[in-house]
């Protein structure tokens, strides 16, 4: 689904340096909480950034920047917003690509969020990778009938307990749930992270 971003700050809250005239702007992924990168920018940077909706820099270096414009791992702003003294943005990302110059997700190697979403994906395709016999979640990715028969029975389930309205029950039954639809996810080529992905979008 396409969607119309309305990314926009206040450029005159912004407490550029006085010197450089620029301000430390935080990548953060949107989708996992990660911290990407830290870089700088001024206000024509930030202008670049709010028009076109794709992250710009200055360095000292470089000058004006767009990130990935060479190596195309370009960053799609979802937001933008600054720090409770004005002089760091905090900009809300979907990266096409690596962050890092060395080919690595994030400049900052112990940055990752945790995040039970990533790691119950990436659980499901380790069994969908390694087939192991006896698996439960390896006997529903080679079953296609046998997962979407189960996503009926765990969502009357949950209905059944939310409409008891029994707390404990309601989050088990919803914790079933979610396992089988990430496992149907990976029977497609899908994702909990792609869905959290275009919940955030949907959002921004």
């Amino acid at each position: 689904m396409s969607v119309t971003l309305n990314v926009s700050l206040d450029l005159d809250a912004v407490r550029f340096d006085q010197e450089r005239g620029t301000v430390v702007v935080v990548a953060q992924d949107a989708a996992s909480g990660r911290v990407l990168m830290v870089a700088n920018a001024d206000r024509e940077a930030l202008e670049r950034t709010i028009e076109t909706g794709e992250m710009h820099y200055r360095s000292r270096t470089r000058g004006l920047w767009r990130k990935g414009a060479t190596s195309g791992n370009v960053q799609k702003v979802l937001s933008l917003s600054l720090d409770c003294d004005g002089d760091t943005v905090l900009a809300r990302v979907e990266s096409a690509g690596p962050a890092c110059h060395t080919g690595s997700t994030s400049c900052f190697v112990d940055s990752a969020a945790p995040n039970i979403w990533s790691a119950l994906a990436q659980k499901i395709s380790a069994r969908h990778a390694e087939q192991p016999s006896g698996s439960y979640t390896q006997r529903l990715l080679a079953d296609r009938n046998l997962r979407l028969k189960k996503i009926g029975e765990e969502t009357a389930e949950l209905i059944a307990a939310l409409a008891d309205g029994d707390t404990a029950r309601s989050t088990e039954e919803a914790a079933d749930l979610v396992y089988h639809i990430a496992v149907a996810l990976e029977g497609v080529g899908g994702s909990l992270q792609a869905v959290g992905e275009v919940l955030v979008e949907r959002a921004g």
